[in-house]
């Protein structure tokens, strides 16, 4: 899912095209794109863009006369800057967005079709449409701490809790907490002051310097390569790959549709950690510690 490096990267980019510009044709070829009819999304055409920004993991089109058009990629929605008058991909293709330099094409490369779009008049509608987490960049400690403590979660569960933390997903939380040397499972609210200040500078310091990071390598191309893994990553999408600090494997905890990426040695103290169905399936024998899976692993050769 593109998360707020990813998306404010869509969005300088869509500013540059965009603004000043009007919409001259939105072409919705998929029915289960739109999620509001009143006002219609016809009702968006001939309007111009006067800004473009992110609110958590949307991009927000600022139209004439209060209206905004709102985009929610979702896992696997991805935008593409064309020719004007492109056609809609038939496979992945959801929708497309033409203006007079040029066609913005939404595609969705997935059998569930999860990507919104949603035409809203005025602030209060699109404040409504906001899950109200805390813009981790422009926060204070104490800012960061208030939220972190709203709710009694797993830090990682915390950190992509959109109602608690704007724009971060799964992928950038695996960074920030290998960043802060933070197990994923440690409960916010044993988490003492100078963790959270820890969490909060990490928080800072990874999705500033991706967000920099992914601005250089697309350069002035529009954003085309949008992925959640990333070679240059510590953890994330590295499962028993090296780990960048101190050389061991990254480990893995799966749950629902999420995971969890991190190093056992950097992290937990060595502590290895188990889903409930990794841990049901093994029979309590699953190891405890980095040192012990890999005394079995040598035992096993």
């Amino acid at each position: 899912m593109p998360e707020l490096p990813d998306v404010e990267v869509y969005v300088d980019h869509l500013r540059r095209r965009v603004v000043g510009q009007p919409l001259e044709h939105a072409r919705i070829a998929s029915p289960f794109l739109v999620r509001s009819f009143d006002p219609p999304i016809r009702a968006a055409e001939g309007k111009t863009v006067r800004g473009v920004h992110r609110m958590g993991k949307r991009v927000v089109f600022d139209l004439d006369e209060g209206y905004h058009l709102v985009l929610h990629l979702m896992v696997a929605g991805r935008l593409r800057w064309k020719d004007r008058g492109a056609k809609v991909p038939g496979k992945i293709g959801l929708a497309a967005f033409d203006f007079p330099n040029g066609t913005l094409v939404l595609t969705e490369a997935s059998s569930k079709k999860r990507a919104s779009l949603h035409l809203v008049r005025g602030d209060d509608a699109l404040r409504a449409l906001d899950p109200g987490g805390l813009e981790p960049l422009g926060s204070t400690v104490a800012e960061f701490a208030e939220a972190l403590r709203r709710e009694n979660h797993t830090v990682k569960r915390a950190l992509t809790d959109p109602h608690l933390f704007s724009g971060i997903g799964n992928a950038y939380s695996d960074e920030i907490l290998w960043a802060a040397k933070m197990s994923p499972v440690k409960l916010t609210s044993k988490m003492t002051d100078e963790e959270i200040a820890r969490l909060h500078a990490a928080t800072v310091a990874q999705l500033r310097a991706w967000t920099e990071r992914l601005a250089r390598a697309t350069g002035e191309a529009f954003p085309e390569e949008v992925t959640a893994f990333r070679d240059d990553m510590a953890v994330h999408g590295r499962f028993k790959k090296p780990c960048p600090a101190c050389g061991a494997p990254v480990q893995r905890i799966a749950y629902a549709e999420n995971e969890s990426n991190y190093c056992a040695r950097c992290q937990t103290g060595g502590k290895l950690l188990a889903d409930r169905s990794l841990s049901r399936l093994m029979h309590g024998d699953w190891p405890k510690t980095l040192d012990e899976l890999e005394a079995r692993k040598r035992g096993a050769k």
